[in-house]
């Protein structure tokens, strides 16, 4: 078994034909493998982002995450690109999806690729990912604890994002939702209502809650990381990516 990988900043192009920074992680060996974009949450493209990449990477998936605010300068820090995003009320939504299909179609240009996408966020990215997977044809997508799906944000908050729970019709692929009951945003009433409407809808999806579990559960590097839910969190990920991009 060759469980050899490559990781490092590459190139690619993004909406509106914008250049983006992005992180790529992909194994050495020649199987065939899907590929999965990684959508940073609203903190930014950080090192617990790139950690994410490399994990699916070891788990023979190629996977990339492209830089939503590489807008806000070349050679600006990662923590001064988020600030000046943040700023702006975050990504737009028209420009989050194509910079999505901009990085699932670099993965799909990769040797030995095997045409199927996943998509997966935290936090702000969970909102993206279930955006992204109602606007493009993707094969899976991973929310994990986004907020501002069914509701909108309170007046105070500082985004521009707006309830989307009116493109649920358009899911085009399986969705697997992983949240904290503890959490505010989304609280679990927008996670049941979230699960009601994709029921009535006809759309593939699985929903997993988890007690003593607040927002941003799997960030190691943060008081709120709970080990066993992360734990679960992952097995659940991997298997539902297992079912869904494998060729």
């Amino acid at each position: 078994m060759n469980d050899a990988m490559w990781a490092g900043t590459v190139t690619i192009g993004g909406h509106g034909g914008a250049e983006l920074e992005a992180y790529l992680a992909r194994p050495l060996g020649d199987a065939p493998r899907g590929g999965v974009v990684v959508i940073h949450h609203m903190p930014g493209y950080d090192p617990g982002t790139k950690e994410f990449v490399r994990t699916f990477a070891a788990h023979g998936y190629a996977a990339i995450a492209p830089n939503l605010y590489s807008r806000e300068g070349a050679g600006v820090s990662p923590d001064d690109q988020a600030a000046a995003a943040r700023a702006k009320g975050g990504v737009p939504d028209e420009q989050l999806v194509g910079d999505v299909a901009g990085a699932a179609a670099h993965l799909n240009s990769l040797e030995h690729a095997n045409g199927r996408i996943g998509v997966i966020g935290h936090c702000s990215g969970g909102r993206h990912a279930f955006l992204a997977a109602c606007d493009l044809d993707l094969d899976a997508a991973v929310d994990c604890y986004g907020a501002f799906v069914v509701d909108d944000p309170p007046e105070e908050y500082p985004t521009s994002a707006r309830s989307i729970l009116a493109k649920a019709a358009n899911l085009s692929c399986p969705l697997l939702g992983l949240f904290g009951e503890e959490d505010g945003f989304p609280a679990p009433g927008e996670v049941a209502a979230l699960d009601a409407e994709l029921t009535r809808l006809g759309k593939e999806h699985e929903f997993h809650s988890y007690p003593d579990a607040g927002h941003a559960f799997f960030a190691v590097e943060r008081p709120a990381f709970r080990p066993a839910a992360a734990k679960d969190g992952w097995e659940r990920i991997f298997a539902f990516f297992g079912r869904h991009l494998t060729a």
